[in-house]
């Protein structure tokens, strides 16, 4: 699965002392660098808008570039709002909401909401018993073979790449977040009340300064750009070669970070844009460490650095897969189903040589 490298296969990594005594080094958040952090992520991109307001006065298709490294700026301002939803971004609470709020604002996202939704991300990723929050949508062959023909269609058309990663940030980011979870609690609710009237007042101004039709192109730009590269960094940390799945029986927390979470190994200039967040096998492992000090701490443990890489390249193959098989504990493409078909139908041939049973039948669920 993963060659000689971390895999699902190896001993469960739990329970080790080294790497709990490495990763406490690097909880401690450095508010000098949470503050540059935060003014050269905010400060560029809210110069990129006022750049593309001179530009959109001469035309919309001189803004539209700009809009593009602005979607950079947004990534990176959402790693900051990332980190203050864990806590690790300062070492005060109210800070960390604080900044958390402000930079949920920029980003569309109610900061309470999505930090509770993220938690339970955190707690089950990894484990097939508890999928469905704070995920990506991700069926077993088996459930995919018994589903109704509505419902593997309604999979197939979630999980086609033009969904995922281009209708689909802006339904999330510019509808889904504007409602409450009926789970959520009141905290939960306010935060995103709160953050629809500040989006409803930051609109209205935007719309003023650089007119409804130019805002909503270069927002609408800037949010389906910014948004599909963070799904896409979102969809190669848990879907990727050699990943790990277990049932909660068998499921285990270190595991399920060092080997369900990918080390996305970027160029410096898209790790620098993501905030280190490639790193995300040190993030599952520990939330509570800022994203500055992840590549340290991924550096000072070899265990940490045994987990084999997914680099731009190899993390295309991502794109093919749609389905995780229990049998062969790996992520499969649609079109493995035809040699499950072909599996089955032959082991039932030989069930009916043997037992007595009728041949093989048709299932149209494995086509």
């Amino acid at each position: 699965m993963m060659d000689e490298k971390v895999g699902a296969n190896d001993q469960p990594v739990s329970g080790a002392p080294a790497w709990k005594k490495v990763i406490a080094k690097y909880q401690q958040p450095s508010v000098w660098r949470s503050v540059w952090q935060v003014v050269n992520s905010l400060v560029p991109y809210v110069g990129l808008w006022y750049l593309m307001y001179l530009a959109q006065t001469v035309s919309v298709w001189l803004a539209l570039p700009l809009a593009v490294l602005a979607a950079g700026f947004l990534v990176r301002v959402f790693i900051i709002f990332h980190d203050c939803g864990h806590g690790s971004y300062f070492k005060s609470r109210k800070a960390n909401d604080i900044v958390g709020t402000l930079t949920g604002f920029i980003c569309l996202t109610p900061y309470y909401q999505w930090r509770w939704e993220h938690s339970l991300h955190h707690a089950t990723s990894g484990d097939l018993d508890r999928r469905g929050t704070g995920d990506i949508w991700t069926l077993t062959v088996q459930e995919y073979l018994e589903a109704s023909r509505w419902k593997r269609f309604a999979y197939r058309l979630a999980r086609n790449p033009a969904v995922l990663f281009v209708v689909a940030p802006l339904f999330l980011f510019v509808i889904q977040q504007r409602f409450a979870f009926p789970r959520g609690g009141a905290r939960e609710r306010f935060s995103v009340h709160l953050t629809n009237v500040a989006l409803v007042a930051m609109a209205a101004a935007m719309c003023w300064i650089f007119g409804w039709k130019a805002y909503l192109v270069l927002q609408l730009t800037v949010m389906m750009i910014a948004g599909s590269a963070g799904i896409w960094l979102f969809y190669v940390q848990h879907q990727f070669e050699g990943v790990y799945w277990q049932r909660s029986e068998e499921w285990d927390y270190a595991q399920a970070a060092l080997q369900g979470s990918s080390f996305y190994k970027l160029p410096r200039l898209l790790q620098w844009f993501s905030g280190n967040i490639g790193f995300h096998h040190i993030h599952h492992l520990s939330p509570r460490i800022p994203n500055y000090h992840l590549e340290k701490c991924h550096k000072a443990e070899p265990m940490f650095q045994s987990v084999k890489p997914v680099t731009l390249t190899t993390s295309l193959k991502s794109f093919a897969f749609r389905l995780w098989d229990e049998q062969r504990h790996k992520l499969v493409g649609f079109r493995a189903l035809k040699a499950i078909r072909i599996e089955r139908e032959l082991a039932m041939a030989r069930t009916g040589r043997h037992g007595g049973a009728k041949g093989p039948h048709f299932d149209p669920g494995l086509h």
